[in-house]
């Protein structure tokens, strides 16, 4: 596939040599491995071939996948969250981990000095943090297959704004015209943390990606959460007025009417 196409993909990523789970888009996987998350939504992964947004030896995988074929591969440290450095493991005492370190434990994650570290040893007072990757030098193990390439306009724009803005397709309003993209979010979007952030990066994506696309543009629409009020229609019928008959002339009247005839 040639650069910067834009591709749904399934994955599943595990440690080749304990087999623990690193991320997976596949629910049945998921379930398999026991990380099965019911609040999370298992769907496919938006890629652009070539670019690095996944794992290095993933991503030259994919330039010569197939759409539709299932391939496995080991990536070495390498192509993947690099060599282990020993020079990153350190040893800090526990005051300096703050008040809840006393309730930290083997494994957990802390940030230090603006860096995340994994805790590999606590004893005597003094903790040792590593600030390599969690799977820095380890070989993994990835599952995955193409299964979409994204061609119309619709479904790159759409696909590009999900990947910033995780919100279900279904509450997302999003028309074309032109060369302008119209989006309407949902309300409980509204309050998302950097929600310009995000709209501003979703359409720069949208530059990029979508050949034809000049403008985008955000709606924001309050609705009122007020019950609506039905309007009765009131149906007015007419009457029918019977039209009287008219009544025969008295004789006399006739014979009025007669003499003023002949005169």
């Amino acid at each position: 596939m040639e650069k910067g196409t834009l591709i749904l993909i399934d994955l599943s990523g595990r440690v080749k040599d304990t087999g623990e789970i690193i991320e997976t888009t596949v629910e049945a996987d998921a379930k398999k491995f026991g990380v099965f998350d019911e609040s999370k939504k298992y769907e496919p992964r938006l890629v652009s071939v070539g670019e690095e947004w996944v794992l290095k030896g993933l991503d030259e995988a994919i330039i010569s996948a197939k759409l539709n074929k299932r391939i496995v591969l080991d990536i070495h440290p390498e192509k993947a969250f690099g060599a282990r450095d020993p020079n990153k493991v350190r040893r800090i005492p526990l005051r300096k981990l703050g008040e809840k370190a006393a309730e930290l434990r083997v494994g957990d994650e802390v940030e230090i000095d603006n860096r995340i570290g994994l805790i590999r040893f606590i004893g005597s007072g003094r903790a040792q943090i590593d600030f390599n990757h969690r799977y820095a030098g380890k070989i993994l193990t990835y599952d995955f297959k193409i299964s979409k390439e994204l061609t119309t306009t619709y479904e790159k724009a759409i696909s590009l704004l999900r990947r910033r803005l995780p919100v279900e397709e279904e509450k997302i309003s999003l028309k074309i015209k032109n060369d302008e993209v119209t989006i309407s979010i949902p309300q409980e979007a509204y309050l998302t943390e950097g929600l310009q952030i995000i709209k501003k990066a979703a359409s720069t994506d949208m530059f990029k990606y979508i050949d034809n696309i000049n403008k985008v543009t955000y709606l924001e629409i309050y609705e009122s959460q007020k019950p609506k009020k039905s309007k009765k229609t009131k149906i007015i019928t007419k009457k029918k007025v019977k039209a009287k008959k008219a009544q025969p002339l008295p004789k006399t009247e006739k014979r009025k009417q007669g003499n003023r005839k002949s005169s």
